[in-house]
């Protein structure tokens, strides 16, 4: 199969304000509560936004899309509000059902006008045509598609957006990824990819 070269110059946004750093936000070796950014979120407190920053990987892929095709970007916590509201997260107590594609997917169509369209099973050789068409795409993988060399425990849980692909690799903006390699435009080889990817997600467009 001939992959066509596409790379779209989506902004990127990470889950937590202080992108840089994301590597102690993840070890534990700083509480999110402590970001020295976390009023930029919008959030009504430290506690807030901690609760929520680990759990909005999908917020984040939603806020480069939006940037992406121009329409103003929310701040981040008064959207996962917006998204809680509209089903896409299910809150009970400290646990989280979420994200929920197929109302999230209603939201976005609706909120914004964009073409959103859950897919429960998409295979990755689809990937490389719908970027090629303008579109993005949401990708459950695991986790630690940020260190792609190290192979995961399972599949999926993590939310990641498809933003170019070529002949030997998909590109990748990671809202948990590691600065100054894994967060903007990170390469996975295909083959790495399969490790990771659950085989859904969600197809955007403008």
């Amino acid at each position: 199969m001939s992959v066509p070269t596409t790379r779209h110059r989506v902004p990127y946004y990470s889950q937590w304000e202080s992108r840089d750093l994301v590597p102690d936000f993840i070890t534990g070796r700083l509480d999110a509560a402590d970001d020295p950014l976390w009023q930029k979120s919008g959030a009504d407190s430290p506690q807030e936004y901690a609760f929520w920053a680990p759990r909005m990987c999908g917020v984040a892929c939603l806020r480069m899309a939006l940037d992406f095709w121009r329409h103003p970007v929310p701040s981040s916590v008064p959207l996962v509000r917006e998204l809680c509201e509209a089903g896409a997260y299910l809150r009970d107590g400290d646990t989280v059902k979420g994200l929920i594609y197929q109302p999230f997917a209603e939201h976005v169509s609706a909120r914004w006008g964009l073409e959103a369209q859950s897919v429960p099973e998409l295979p990755a050789t689809r990937i490389p045509e719908i970027i090629a068409s303008g579109r993005l795409v949401l990708l459950s993988v695991h986790k630690t598609v940020r260190t792609p060399d190290v192979d995961p425990p399972s599949r999926g849980g993590h939310l990641v957006l498809a933003v170019g692909a070529n002949e030997e690799s998909v590109m990748l903006h990671n809202p948990s990824g590691l600065p100054g390699a894994s967060q903007e435009f990170a390469s996975v080889p295909w083959p790495r990819l399969d490790r990771f990817y659950a085989g859904r997600g969600v197809i955007l467009g403008a």
